[in-house]
């Protein structure tokens, strides 16, 4: 059953709402295919999943607990060493849980592609709702093509869910040292005072499941 809902065995915080968990099954139409059966199976990922979930709170005495703030993670490793199905994982975990999790995820490339100014768009609204969000999974950050505008955008990210303690999963193939070089100083250490970072080794799961 933990497995089903995301979790591993024993180590995330158990559902007080009964099968089925709508929340959970609902998110499995949004989650990418690749991740609809992702587990929080990192210790530290699950660490964190721990957190939130203790630190949700009820708006009242009826409603379910709701993820409304708490701490991020950024998450580097080589291609292929399970950084997005973790990140997936943890969000599949919360929901599992019970909680009230409002999320969204998005890679950066397509993140800035969503931005760039085109008719009928007003990307200022968009960038506020993705700011606000509960709960952000940002994907391959610096694998994108960068430029003045792109770390304009992502330091205003994530400058203001640092500022809003808004837990972030942040994803990427770069160590922290050509991350910086490529998203720049000043958003790299708002990432890096914001997130506890967790690295992923080991061997390229991609390959194991293809063989």
């Amino acid at each position: 059953m933990f497995a089903e809902r995301g979790m591993p065995p024993g180590g995330m915080p158990v559902s007080d709402t009964p099968e089925p968990i709508p929340a959970l099954e609902r998110a499995q139409r949004q989650i990418p295919r690749l991740y609809r059966g992702a587990v929080a199976d990192h210790p530290r990922v699950a660490a964190w999943v721990h957190t939130i979930a203790r630190a949700a709170e009820a708006p009242n005495v009826s409603a379910r607990r709701q993820v409304t703030h708490g701490p991020s993670l950024l998450l580097v490793g080589r291609t292929g060493r399970g950084k997005t199905h973790a990140a997936y994982g943890a969000i599949r975990s919360l929901l599992g849980a019970g909680l009230d999790v409002r999320w969204h995820a998005t890679t950066a490339a397509d993140l800035y592609a969503e931005m760039r100014p085109r008719q009928g768009v007003d990307p200022e609204w968009m960038l506020r709702r993705i700011i606000r969000i509960p709960v952000l999974l940002l994907d391959d950050l610096g694998a994108a093509k960068s430029s003045e505008w792109t770390e304009e955008l992502t330091y205003r990210l994530i400058n203001q869910r640092s500022i809003h303690q808004l837990p972030t999963l942040v994803t990427s193939n770069l160590p922290i040292s050509d991350l910086r070089a490529q998203i720049g100083d000043r958003v790299a250490s708002r990432l890096t005072g914001m997130c506890e970072q967790v690295v992923f080794t080991g061997p390229d799961r991609r390959r194991d499941n293809a063989a």
